[in-house]
């Protein structure tokens, strides 16, 4: 009895020899005691070929696992868009959008082309085909700065509507040809730093489905103002006698110098016994551009600029071309004249805008000013070579406006080139010689006897 308990509570090797599964089966602790992620220990009866065998199955895991997670990326594969059973294409057939001339008499430029569809599928039904030619205007510093119709206006200039009824169109390219005379009042394509103006071109076709077939195109109007004749300008700097006459151009370009011819008169003050006279030291000349505009504000936030129809004006000045002459004048005190030519042109790096004016309150100017600082010298008039500064300097300043304008080049408006026209046709046909009364003329002038 003893012996048998004892065999019970510690078993001899024969019995753990015997019943070695049960032992490990009976003594063996529960899951949730072992500690996360433990690995049992190989026991060392194990060869090295399981242990490989091993390695290879949690490599395969592995890759399995990295492979699973670059499946579910936040990456998202691009979109493949269905292909549409037609598209837009357009063919300008007139030449590049110029107005000749200033707004007032300028005839405009003609744009004609032809807007092509190109059906891809067997059949396409359209249920509505137009184009519109619109003005945009877009703000830079809105009245609301997050608000998108004081940001944008728009104006509509031309519609085309080419369907005005359903219509089905078989495989291959339909052209549908179009026309439009842009009146020359209209401003030229400006982009600057308070706002910009484009001309977009927008053409929508809808077919039965729904689907709508867009295409979208900028125009760029450019003006071109013919050359005249030269501007002669004079200018007098009170208190002093000085007067200075100048030469421009009637107008410039962005690209390319012009001449500037200046003439500075009553230099020489004579006395009883000595002279007092100017020489010139400094000169330099400098074209600044002023862009103005109005921001106009929505009907939500009209209060802001105090009722509908009002804005904020905006104003900008800066510079687009500047240099100091320092040599290239000749005094001759014996006239009292100083006589100065230089070249002048704007800086192509600086983006010079043409002049244009929009009743819309988009405007863009350039002045030339010219500085010029005097010294005062004081001669006897038996050694007028010995003269003596005083001292005394004087600034003179002056400022001419420019214009600022596209190269016109070969090109003439369209209606000096046109053919002419239907209406210039009289009304009725020229009389004929029946209705004349023969009777009266003499033999010898008639035409039967000839």
């Amino acid at each position: 009895m003893p012996g048998r308990l004892l065999s019970l509570v510690r078993p001899g090797p024969s019995s753990l020899s015997h019943n070695k599964s049960d032992t490990r089966d009976a003594f063996k602790p529960p899951t949730a005691l072992l500690p996360p992620y433990s690995v049992k220990p190989p026991s060392h009866n194990k060869d090295t070929r399981t242990k490989s065998q091993e390695s290879v199955v949690i490599m395969d895991a592995l890759k399995r696992h990295s492979i699973g997670g670059r499946h579910h990326s936040d990456k998202k594969s691009p979109k493949v868009e269905a292909q549409k059973g037609a598209t837009l294409n357009m063919v300008v057939e007139s030449p590049p959008l110029v107005f000749y001339n200033a707004p007032q008499g300028s005839t405009g430029a003609i744009f004609s082309g032809q807007l092509k569809l190109d059906v891809t599928e067997p059949y396409v039904k359209i249920e509505q085909f137009e184009m519109r030619l619109s003005a945009v205007v877009t703000t830079k510093k809105p009245v609301a700065p997050h608000c998108p119709e004081c940001a944008t206006q728009t104006t509509e200039i031309n519609k085309w509507e080419f369907l005005k009824e359903p219509t089905s169109l078989k495989h291959g390219v339909h052209p549908f040809p179009f026309s439009h005379l842009l009146p020359g009042h209209l401003p030229a394509t400006t982009h600057g730093n308070l706002a910009t103006l484009d001309y977009v071109l927008k053409a929508v076709a809808i077919t039965a489905s729904g689907e709508k077939i867009t295409f979208q195109r900028n125009l760029d109007i450019k003006r071109a103002i013919f050359p005249g004749n030269e501007k002669h300008s004079i200018r007098i700097f009170p208190p002093t006698n000085l007067t200075a006459a100048v030469t421009l151009p009637p107008i410039i370009h962005p690209i390319g110098d012009f001449p500037i011819e200046m003439r500075l008169s009553g230099i020489v003050h004579n006395k009883n016994d000595s002279q007092t006279r100017w020489r010139l030291r400094k000169l330099n000349w400098r074209i600044e551009e002023t862009q103005k505009f109005v921001s106009p504000a929505c009907s939500k936030h009209s209060q802001k600029v105090g009722g509908e129809g009002k804005g904020v004006l905006h104003e900008d000045t800066h510079v687009v071309g500047s240099e100091e002459v320092k040599t290239g004048w000749k005094t001759d005190f014996e006239q009292g004249n100083i006589d100065a030519e230089f070249r002048a042109a704007c800086n192509i790096a600086a983006k010079p805008l043409c002049d244009m004016d929009s009743p819309n309150g988009m405007q863009v100017k350039h002045n030339l000013i010219v500085e010029m600082v005097v010294a005062e010298e004081w001669a006897p008039l038996k050694k007028l070579h010995q003269a003596t500064p005083t001292g005394a300097a004087r600034v003179l300043r002056t400022q001419f406006h420019l214009i600022l304008t596209e190269r016109a080049g070969m090109g003439i408006s369209w209606d000096e080139e046109q053919p002419p026209l239907y209406g210039d046709v009289p009304a009725s046909p020229p009389t004929y010689v029946d209705d004349f009364d023969l009777a009266h003329l003499d033999d010898e002038t008639s035409p039967l006897n000839l």
